[in-house]
């Protein structure tokens, strides 16, 4: 009966329109809500069959709810070196809890950013979720799947222990005295280290000048390494003779000079590398008990180092020697004092003694259809038949967005928008109640013929 189909119609605008009533509702209290994704409630008709011409049968209208999963929200600056945004397509790769992870638990995706260190030490975010990444080995390689989530692991910057980086690298700048007058004592290989050691030692030769620097061992001592210098007198006005040792000289096995050799200089007073032969090669010593030619002290207990020096900014002029800086790189134990991501996914923790150390790689996960992801709590999702098998990429490669560090992706809801839907959603409930009530009215007026 056209009367009852009527009602029904309806009935049906007035479950259409609460469902995007709801809708509205979610996206209204969501507006502030970090990489929220508004869903809109489109509406679709009924049609029933029509099996006598000159009646019609209303079949309604019903709701069909569409998630704007894909929308790109508004990339705006945060405040924690923590927070990150995905700019351009994909989906952080998260989990719900940090600890004991197994391939069984489930894997979750999400744009919300918002990532702070737990106490445990590892990246949750705001929502509770643990962000994966690709562990960053020693050697700095990285083991990356583009379909096995399990080759990542919850981010931890807590456990790396204090980092120690022992020496490979030491430059010099001075300038050595061109009027320099030459010793009076000859000059013989290991006679400045004899004088360094012990002055008194006969044959011993107090050097010109010495140039002192600094060594990080692998345990992060500071072993301390002189370059004596003695002037050569003429014709050789312009070569200094050198000899690098330990002080004290016993922490060098044997007590030896780790190396000797000249250094040369051009007639404009600049270093002559090719003639020189004291930094022809680094400085190599071994670690203690190698039995190394030239090795850390067996007492000692430490990884042997390879030293490059750069001496290129020696000088020889006519002015004082002096030493204007000897800058060497490692560094000593210290603790993480901040966590930093860049826009390749890289996570690096920071330590009070200048050392940085590279965690770990976010990957980024792509879908073909991301608007048909199933939404869960805490603004995550999971995959569907609709939404088509994840790839998970490096940030940037093959389509998947570049990280946005210090960024927080905002919700994409639009209130004026809401607010105008609020309006017409409201009115078109009230429309679907006047056709019940309509249809009440006439269904009592036919009653009332039998009366």
């Amino acid at each position: 009966m056209s009367i009852s189909s009527a009602m029904r119609a309806g009935v049906s605008g007035l479950l259409a329109n609460s469902s995007a009533l709801a809708a509205l509702s979610d996206n209204i209290a969501n507006v502030n809500t970090t990489a929220y994704k508004r869903s809109q409630v489109n509406f679709g008709s009924i049609v029933t069959s029509q099996y006598l011409s000159g009646a019609y049968s209303a079949g309604g209208v019903r709701a069909v709810n569409r998630q704007y999963v894909s929308q790109q929200g508004l990339i705006q600056a945060a405040n924690s070196s923590t927070d990150m945004a995905i700019s351009g397509e994909g989906f952080f790769v998260v989990t719900q809890k940090g600890a004991d992870l197994l391939p069984s638990d489930a894997r979750f995706f999400t744009r919300s950013g918002s990532f702070t260190v737990d106490s445990d030490g590892y990246l949750v975010n705001d929502q509770g979720y643990y962000l994966q990444g690709w562990p960053i080995n020693s050697d700095g390689t990285i083991d990356r799947s583009p379909a096995d989530v399990t080759r990542m692991g919850p981010i931890n910057v807590r456990d790396l222990g204090s980092a120690v980086a022992k020496t490979n690298g030491i430059v010099v700048a001075a300038n050595l005295n061109k009027d320099q007058e030459a010793g009076v004592d000859p000059y013989v290989v290991g006679s400045m280290k004899d004088y360094a050691e012990d002055s008194t030692i006969a044959g011993a030769r107090r050097p010109d000048f010495v140039i002192e620097m600094s060594v990080t061992d692998s345990t992060g001592g500071k072993r301390r390494v002189e370059i004596a210098l003695a002037k050569e007198p003429a014709p050789a006005v312009n070569t200094w003779n050198a000899e690098i040792y330990s002080v004290p000289v016993d922490d060098i096995e044997g007590g030896a000079a780790i190396r000797n050799g000249i250094l040369v200089f051009n007639q404009d007073g600049t270093i002559d590398m090719t003639a020189s032969t004291l930094f022809d090669t680094p400085l190599d010593i071994g670690a203690s008990g190698s039995g190394a030619p030239v090795a850390w002290a067996d007492a000692l207990g430490i990884e042997g180092n390879e030293v490059n020096i750069d001496v290129t900014n020696l000088t020889n002029y006519a002015a004082p020697s002096a030493v204007d800086f000897v800058t060497p790189n490692g560094a000593s134990p210290g603790s993480i004092v901040g966590v930093n991501v860049d826009e390749k996914g890289i996570i690096s923790a920071t330590f009070d003694n200048t050392e940085v150390r590279t965690i770990a790689q976010i990957g980024i996960a792509t879908f073909p259809n991301p608007d048909g992801l199933l939404g869960v709590s805490g603004g995550a999702y999971l995959p569907t038949l609709m939404s088509g098998d994840f790839t998970i990429k490096e940030p940037g490669v093959l389509g998947a967005g570049n990280i946005a560090p210090q960024a927080l992706e905002a919700s994409t809801v639009d209130l004026s928008a809401e607010f105008t839907g609020l309006i017409t959603t409201q009115r078109a409930y009230s429309a679907s109640s006047k056709i019940i009530t309509t249809a009440d009215q006439m269904l009592e007026e036919l009653l009332n013929i039998k009366r």
